[in-house]
């Protein structure tokens, strides 16, 4: 798809909408899993699949992505991960048992997978560098408030109806979209002589399949566990052979010789850095809100929708901010926030009041706005337009991997540090009352804990910020201006070399 004077608005609508309701299947779940499993009959670890399957078959998808961009149309590419995604979300509506309800959470998954990297291809393609900015937060808009607003719809459709109703509320929407596609694109694409290598998928799979399964599984089954470390093992292994097998190509599945662009290699590393923060927040804010406080998932969900509309709202004017101001200044900014109100959140204790968490939330995330497109854009600006698939591909995966580890680490730095509490806790009551612990002090102490431990972790988060604070500042802006295109041709033959 060349550049040109108008962009396609209307494949570009219609990309939106179908990458908002694949991003908003992400977590639309999670607050449903608790009744799936009461209605299905499994386990907790069993119920859990239907979201660590969804995000494995994420993560191994998005490597491919690359290629499938390359070497199929934007049209044809839609309507195949599209039809996917609506025939997995009509059968996981309808589903009489587990098993059919995992698969069907795969096959929509297969699907979503390609919406989000098509869509910022299309994007990138569509419009010049320096208006780029503008179009990208609108695509932040999509990324960040669609996973943000879905507990909050969750936990209203879980309070009034079935957990199915997930399913149904989506289906409509998907159909029309499917529809609307089928008959509004129209784009075509001359034939690329490009063939996916077998050996590469399959160390892919291995190799960001076994990171994503290790660390996902870490913190419900332990470091020590065979099946963790063996996992990461694996995955190690893989990923190495793979990116090895790469540079070997002449055409490889997923081009690793565009991190030689220092922009693209600096916002890559931000990016991992601010999504494993990211995951402090969406993760340890519910289990302190449900578990610690006991407040309800509807009133759990709602504490999130202010920090979910500021993000909707900041996600077309930051880049609108960016085209004007770079994205350094964005990044500077946002992150200072996101740093302050995040080690705020390491001061919680059970008398936080709800419109304190609303506050400080809502903040986090205006901080937030400012940051993940601006700096993931501006290291896409220095790519040459042949290399925009291999970037948009390797920036999700890179988000798909950096949150499960920063989830893994988060979660285990929880769990350790609620238990260091709780034994240092049991220790002063004891020597203050000098006999064992009531039930209810034990319980107090248990939950005194457990807020402790979520705090620690937030504290480590706020450090991960930092960092990425510190990193931002040697950002630089990417610009077309001064750069012929003898120049271009130059950047292209070294980047071949």
């Amino acid at each position: 798809m060349q550049t040109t004077k108008k962009p396609p608005y209307g494949i570009i609508g219609i990309l939106l909408i179908g990458a908002f309701i694949s991003l908003l299947n992400e977590t639309l779940l999670n607050i449903a899993l608790p009744s799936i499993k009461n209605e299905l009959g499994v386990t907790t670890s069993t119920v859990q699949w239907l979201t660590t399957g969804y995000m494995l078959v994420n993560g191994i998808m998005i490597p491919t992505t690359a290629f499938l961009i390359q070497r199929y149309s934007v049209r044809g590419l839609f309507l195949t991960a599209m039809a996917l995604f609506t025939t997995g979300t009509v059968v996981a509506g309808v589903a009489p048992e587990f098993g059919v309800l995992l698969a069907a959470r795969v096959i929509q998954a297969s699907g979503a997978a390609i919406m989000m990297p098509l869509l910022m291809n299309v994007l990138l393609t569509s419009f010049p560098i320096e208006k780029r900015g503008g179009a990208m937060g609108i695509f932040g808009l999509v990324m960040i408030f669609a996973p943000a607003i879905g507990p909050t719809l969750s936990g209203w459709l879980i309070e009034h109806y079935d957990w199915r109703m997930l399913f149904h509320v989506v289906t409509p929407i998907a159909f029309v979209v499917l529809v609307l596609a089928f008959f509004l694109l129209k784009d075509q694409k001359e034939k690329v002589d490009i063939q996916l290598d077998k050996l590469s998928l399959i160390l892919s799979v291995f190799g960001f399949g076994g990171l994503l399964y290790g660390f996902s599984s870490a913190g419900d089954k332990g470091w020590g566990s065979l099946e963790v470390y063996g996992t990461i093992i694996v995955g190690v292994i893989g990923l190495v052979l793979f990116i090895t097998r790469q540079f070997k190509l002449e055409k490889p599945m997923l081009e690793f010789r565009i991190f030689k662009y220092p922009m693209f290699a600096l916002s890559s590393a931000i990016s991992i850095v601010i999504t494993m923060a990211l995951f402090s927040a969406m993760l340890l804010l519910p289990m302190y809100v449900q578990s610690a406080r006991g407040i309800s998932p509807l009133d759990s969900g709602l504490l999130l929708l202010p920090g979910a509309l500021v993000m909707g709202i900041m996600s077309p004017i930051t880049g609108k901010l960016f085209d004007k101001f770079g994205a350094r200044v964005l990044a500077v900014i946002g992150l200072a926030i996101t740093g302050v109100t995040t080690y705020m959140f390491s001061q919680l204790s059970l008398t936080t009041t709800y419109t304190e968490l609303i506050i400080l939330y809502t903040a986090r995330m205006f901080g937030m706005s400012m940051v993940m497109m601006p700096i993931m854009t501006n290291g896409l600006n220095q790519l040459p337009q042949q290399f925009n698939p291999h970037g948009t591909a390797m920036n999700n995966t890179l988000q798909q991997v950096s949150g499960a580890i920063g989830s893994a680490l988060l979660v285990t730095v929880m769990s350790n540090r609620t238990e260091f509490h709780a034994e240092e806790l049991a220790k002063e009551a004891m020597s203050n009352g000098a006999v064992a612990p009531t039930a209810d002090l034990q319980q107090q102490i248990g939950l005194q804990a457990m807020v402790e431990g979520i705090n620690d972790s937030f504290l480590i988060s706020s450090i991960l910020i930092v960092v990425a604070l510190v990193l931002s500042l040697f950002m630089k802006r990417v610009t077309v201006s001064g750069v012929t295109q003898d120049q271009q041709a130059v950047k292209r033959e070294q980047f071949a070399k």
